[in-house]
């Protein structure tokens, strides 16, 4: 289980990063393609290490968490794993569109991205999320949106 505060954390970095890299698509797409490249990495370890793990995670967990107390109510890994994998789809995207000179792409994906990105941090509506959600639903095997930690 995971406190929902870390990946909102997350999100609002990862907004910032994409913002920087569509600025820098009409400045260098090479510098473009390596900002998303790095963004990429932080994706593939979320994807496959899980959230916690990642840097924006490790951030969260050690140098900000310890300061807000406990979380009111903890979330599942899986659908937050997923969508750092749809991330990571966008992010490999953006990073070939600006690093092969296709900038067209690497705008759409990084927009799509962001806004992706914003959302969540801003409202808490992680697109991927919900995304896994409805597949869970669809195939029957339903998961817990959240639950309350136990209390000590």
């Amino acid at each position: 289980m995971l406190d929902p505060r870390g990946p909102r954390f997350a999100a609002w970095v990862t907004t910032v990063v994409f913002v920087v890299v569509l600025v820098l698509a009409f400045v260098s797409p090479l510098a473009a393609a390596i900002v998303a490249g790095v963004q990429t990495v932080v994706f593939a370890i979320g994807a496959f290490a899980g959230p916690k793990h990642g840097p924006y995670g490790l951030v969260y967990r050690y140098a900000i968490a310890p300061r807000r107390g406990r979380p009111s109510e903890l979330e599942p890994v899986a659908p937050v794993r997923f969508a750092q994998a749809v991330g990571l789809v966008f992010g490999v995207l953006a990073t070939v569109g600006f690093g092969t000179g296709v900038v067209a792409l690497g705008v759409i994906a990084a927009a799509l991205a962001l806004v992706a990105a914003f959302l969540n941090a801003a409202f808490g509506l992680c697109l991927g999320c919900e995304v896994y959600l409805l597949y869970r639903r669809a195939t029957h095997r339903p998961l817990a949106a959240r639950v309350h930690p136990s209390t000590p």
